[in-house]
């Protein structure tokens, strides 16, 4: 069997290496990369990402890769954003009071959780949709988050978070709902560490490498 050639994209922010281990031990050939040229003849891309919304966006800018990301997911080819690589897709983040664009694949904004304990750190089970996608046999499983932001159902407006027609998983951090993940055409975006998540995020990326 063929080993498909995924990116992973280098902007200064991430936990790259251990998200490549993990990508090439679900049975990808990993190319590591910081430029657009870089990836012309991969497959899929991912975006991880830590720290926080603004600096990431920042370093994103700084490597063309904002414009990557939405010239690949126009062009229909598989991407997967991790953690802060999730939450840059959509539209806004507001941290620390402070409003940054994001790369607006997803309307919504993400914002500081409504949650006593933060940042939300270790195992949290997660509520997958019915069609379940890559999260097939996962739905009853733990998965690993550290993060202290991220997107609840609607905005202040009351406006959707995603586009009608995605899928949306769901965790629960102390009464406070929020996106766990989206798969919506060519992209799946994780707010937890699929890297970190032992067997069920190798699973999980099994799942969207053959997806």
């Amino acid at each position: 069997m063929i080993e498909p050639t995924i990116g992973v994209l280098d902007y200064g922010s991430g936990n790259l290496h251990s998200a490549c281990r993990a990508l090439e031990a679900a049975g990808a050939q990993v190319r590591l990369g910081s430029k657009p040229s870089e990836f012309a003849s991969a497959e899929a891309l991912v975006v991880p990402g830590v720290g926080a919304f603004a600096a990431c966006m920042a370093g994103l800018h700084a490597v063309g890769g904002v414009d990557l990301v939405r010239d690949w997911v126009g062009s229909g080819r598989k991407l997967l954003g991790i953690c802060v690589g999730h939450q840059v897709l959509f539209a806004h983040g507001v941290e620390r009071g402070e409003p940054a664009d994001g790369i607006g694949i997803f309307p919504g904004t993400v914002e500081r959780l409504a949650a006593r304990r933060l940042p939300h750190m270790g195992w949290n089970t997660v509520e997958a949709p019915a069609q379940a996608g890559v999260f097939e046999g996962l739905q009853d499983r733990r998965f690993y988050f550290v993060h202290s932001y991220g997107v609840h159902a609607s905005d202040d407006d009351g406006q959707a978070c995603v586009p009608a027609d995605a899928r949306i998983t769901w965790c629960e951090h102390e009464g406070d709902r929020f996106i766990a993940a989206v798969q919506w055409g060519s992209v799946t975006s994780t707010q937890f560490h699929p890297e970190k998540s032992g067997a069920a995020g190798a699973q999980l990326l099994r799942h969207w490498l053959a997806s």
